[in-house]
């Protein structure tokens, strides 16, 4: 009787959860795989909503938690809490004994849990690599992620070029799609009113679904570009309602969340939210009339609704996109600009260029399919023939 092969996700916000959800779902449905989780970062912080209740909620079981996050958001304290993540993720290792780790993005986090399991020798499947974002240093991190991984699953034909071009085995990249766009498919959204009920919101003639994060590698704050932002949303007038959702523990994150508090404070048309969940945040995306702000979500999942998307500044410069994205920089005469063309755009023949939705069960199968993971620990750098490709 062959032995179940465990798999080991992780993840350490509700950005990647969504993404990971019906990942995780299929991995627990294949036969032969047994499915073992660790949360950490923002999924244990009670600031960022302690969003591991929602994973417990949804029936999932956490074998591990990774606490890493310190209270500082400067760029020493994300330092320190990455070398609190090493250590963290070697000791829940040790203990789980993945046959695999599964991981997704570029968050250091995630760098965290692969430093430790590169050096453990445990095999590394990672989703989303390839993607290109030049404003933020997750750029290096996803990149890196790739060179210590084994198994790549990639959202896009010219992600998975670029995974080959870093001399990774063309037979382990797997173009999948996002699986970000599973949950569209199979999600039950809210209707208008149970939505605003929730989010005690009243929508407006014409609303918004704001989400920033700070731009790590520009030259202008994360203060000075989201203020910007704020000048550009107080242009439109109160009869334009606004959701906006906190950013991720990032570097100077906490700025944005206190100047994001200020600004809903004295506007009634206007609300901010630690942490919308995936069925709130989808079905709030699905209502609006557009998505501002620097957030991958604005790519990813926004097309699938057929909305338009704002997209500020250079956090995602780089990054494939449908031809519902408007580029803008971080100045308030120019954002105001990008959304009010947004508002007029028709949207109905977008299409996303980030797949079909079955994603999840891609990368199970591909999983599957692995019958000996240690056998993929050493690698071999594969040259690309610059005369032909």
């Amino acid at each position: 009787m062959t032995a179940m092969r465990k798999i080991c996700v992780v993840t350490g916000s509700r950005a990647d959860y969504g993404l990971l959800y019906w990942v995780m779902r299929e991995i627990a449905a294949t036969s032969g795989l047994q499915l073992q989780i660790v949360a950490t970062g923002m999924h244990l912080s009670a600031q960022f909503g302690s969003t591991y209740r929602a994973i417990e909620a949804d029936g999932f079981r956490i074998d591990a938690k990774v606490d890493m996050l310190l209270a500082s958001d400067t760029a020493i304290g994300v330092g320190k809490s990455i070398g609190l993540g090493v250590i963290g993720f070697a000791d829940a290792l040790d203990r789980l004994q993945p046959d695999m780790l599964l991981v997704l993005g570029d968050r250091y986090e995630i760098l965290a849990a692969a430093q430790a399991a590169l050096i453990a020798r445990i095999p590394i499947a990672h989703i989303a690599g390839g993607d290109v974002t030049e404003g933020a240093f997750d750029e290096a991190i996803r990149h890196s992620i790739t060179k210590m991984a084994h198994v790549h699953f990639v959202t896009n034909a010219d992600a998975a070029r670029r995974v080959r071009q870093l001399g990774e085995n063309p037979a382990h990249i797997h173009n999948v799609g996002s699986p970000g766009l599973d949950y569209i498919k199979r999600v039950s959204l809210l209707e208008r009113a149970a939505l605003e009920a929730a989010l005690d919101f009243r929508f407006q003639k014409q609303n918004l679904l704001v989400t920033f994060h700070p731009a790590t590698l520009e030259k202008q704050s994360a203060a000075a570009q989201f203020e910007e932002l704020l000048t550009a949303l107080d242009a439109l007038g109160p009869e334009v309602g606004i959701l906006m959702t906190k950013p991720n523990a990032d570097t100077d994150g906490q700025i944005i969340i206190d100047l994001m508090d200020r600004y809903v404070k004295d506007r009634p048309f206007a609300r901010a939210y630690t942490s919308l969940g995936q069925v709130r945040y989808l079905s709030a995306m699905a209502l609006v009339d557009g998505v501002v702000g620097n957030s991958s979500s604005g790519l990813y999942e926004a097309p699938s609704f057929r909305k338009p998307t704002v997209n500020i500044g250079d956090r995602q410069k780089g990054r494939l996109q449908a031809s519902s994205v408007v580029n803008c920089e971080p100045v308030a005469a120019e954002i105001e600009a990008a959304i009010r063309r947004a508002l007029t755009m028709d949207c109905a023949q977008t299409v996303n260029p980030y797949g079909d939705g079955e994603s999840a069960a891609r990368i199970a199968k591909a999983i599957s399919a692995v019958r000996e993971p240690a056998a993929l620990l050493k690698k071999h750098f594969f040259e690309l023939n610059i005369d032909h490709e």
